[in-house]
């Protein structure tokens, strides 16, 4: 399954990269694997995960 999860404005970039560091590592504590992030003009971000499926866990 795929997921997108919205990081909000953030205009200091080094705070930014800390927030999508930090959400990539809480969601791969939890089995999601980050597959891509796209930075958006509004000082944003958009992560794409991959959660495992039922199948996949066992």
């Amino acid at each position: 399954m795929i997921e997108t999860v919205v990081i909000k404005y953030t205009p200091n970039l080094y705070r930014r990269a800390e927030r999508i560091a930090t959400l990539a590592n809480e969601r791969e504590a939890k089995g999601d694997r980050l597959i891509s992030v796209l930075s958006t003009p509004n000082c944003g971000a958009i992560l794409v995960f991959r959660t495992p499926t039922v199948s996949e866990k066992k």
